[in-house]
């Protein structure tokens, strides 16, 4: 199988949502010596990419839609190990989680699954995660960047509570803030 077929493979194992498969593929893309970065960005995101579309044109529902993110995550792992040590950049330092009293966590898997994929140093601290969480892991790998995701409306004020508890850290003017989720929109992350 060559290059180009293995790829559309990769891109089909995400729009099936199948891990296994797609875990596979990876192993067999990386035996083929295609280069990891390779598999990811031009196999595995053009397939997470279609998902995310689908899911946007109601063709896809969230059960779907979470295990493409799965099956993304573990074959984007695999890939990332097989990074030969001379190709990973000093990358910048992303600390990213879901905020405290949210465990949905689909769409920062998707961000994390897209940082690894670019060099990025991603420290994933999970969901459910108190802003204290956020602030200690941000000083403890020095971060860069720090984000935070919440789907619910009552979760987001945690987004606001994390920028103010960097500022009381004496961190806030060093790192760069992100924040996700559905009902965040860019005058929500310009606040």
């Amino acid at each position: 199988m060559g290059n180009e077929a293995l790829l559309a493979e990769a891109k089909q194992t995400i729009i099936d949502y199948d891990k296994d498969k797609a875990e596979e593929v990876a192993r067999k893309a990386l035996a083929a010596g295609i280069n990891p970065n390779e598999v990811i960005t031009a196999g595995f995101v053009p397939g997470i990419t279609k998902v995310g579309d689908l899911f946007d044109r109601g063709k896809l529902f969230l059960p779907e839609l979470m295990l493409a993110a799965e099956a993304m995550k573990a074959a984007s792992a695999i890939c990332m190990e097989a990074l030969p040590a001379s190709e990973v950049k000093a990358a910048k330092k992303v600390v990213i989680g879901t905020v405290e009293g949210d465990v949905h966590d689909i769409g920062k898997s998707m961000v994390v699954s897209f940082l690894l994929a670019n060099g990025f140093e991603v420290y994933d601290i999970g969901r459910d995660v108190p802003i204290a969480d956020f602030v200690k892991k941000a000083q403890e790998v020095g971060a860069d960047v720090v984000g935070s995701s919440a789907l619910l409306t009552t979760t987001m004020q945690n987004q606001r509570v994390l920028e103010e508890e960097l500022k009381k850290a004496g961190i806030r003017d060093k790192v760069k803030t992100i924040v996700g989720g559905a009902p965040c929109n860019e005058p929500w992350a310009k606040r």
